[in-house]
């Protein structure tokens, strides 16, 4: 898979690509990720890619042209392009599996006041992280390419895929390691029983219980 993604300001990356498992995944060759300053694409001298909108109103606007440019110059038959923006259907873990699917994906971070409304029509969809306002799209891109690099075959292990949160539209189940008691807080005896058919069953009945208490929208 291709993760390419455009922003103004590429040094936001530069820890996310560097560390722990998206550095291990790119080192292994199971994902390549690139990041473009579209402001290279800027037909100014000063590299401009915004202004004022049309109308009136606060702030500055990006501009259609650069990232058209940069578009028409990267993008390939198997692109699939996505605009991060509140206006957006709201990611989920289903929507990261379905991402999985694409060879080649774009992820267009808007930035200031928005984008040019036409910018939108390059879009194959646009998507939302949640419903709060950020500065940029600099962090849902990294949400957007986390959630998808780790699911990508070999990233990480299969054993840790299959026992997550919104597997089943269910929460994880509670966790434990070393010490077995601690501070008056023990670990459930169960766990240590040995009787790993019980503590299938036990999981999975907290994993029902966690999300009927803590996230009853999934259970819908």
């Amino acid at each position: 898979m291709k993760i390419t993604i455009l922003s103004l300001f590429p040094n936001m990356f530069d820890g996310f690509l560097t560390e722990s498992i998206i550095k291990r995944a790119i080192q292994n060759q199971k994902v390549e990720v690139k990041i473009i300053n579209f402001r290279d694409y800027s037909v100014y001298n000063n590299k401009q890619v915004d202004d004022t909108p049309y109308g009136g109103g606060a702030g500055m606007v990006l501009m259609c042209d650069p990232i058209f440019r940069c578009i028409d110059d990267i993008k390939t038959p198997n692109s699939h392009i996505i605009i991060l923006s509140p206006e957006g259907k709201v990611y989920n873990e289903k929507k990261a599996k379905e991402l999985t699917k694409y060879e080649d994906i774009i992820l267009i971070c808007g930035h200031y006041e928005g984008f040019d409304e036409r910018i939108k029509s390059l879009a194959d969809e646009i998507i939302s992280v949640g419903d709060f306002i950020l500065t940029g799209g600099e962090l849902p891109a990294m949400i957007i390419a986390d959630s998808v690099i780790r699911l990508l075959p070999d990233v990480i292990t299969e054993d840790s895929l299959n026992s997550e949160s919104f597997d089943e539209n269910l929460l994880d189940y509670p966790v434990y390691t070393k010490p077995a008691s601690y501070r008056g807080l023990d670990v459930p005896e169960i766990l240590t029983s040995g009787d790993h058919k019980k503590i299938d069953e036990y999981r999975q009945a907290e994993r029902i219980r966690l999300t009927k208490e803590k996230r009853p929208d999934l259970l819908k």
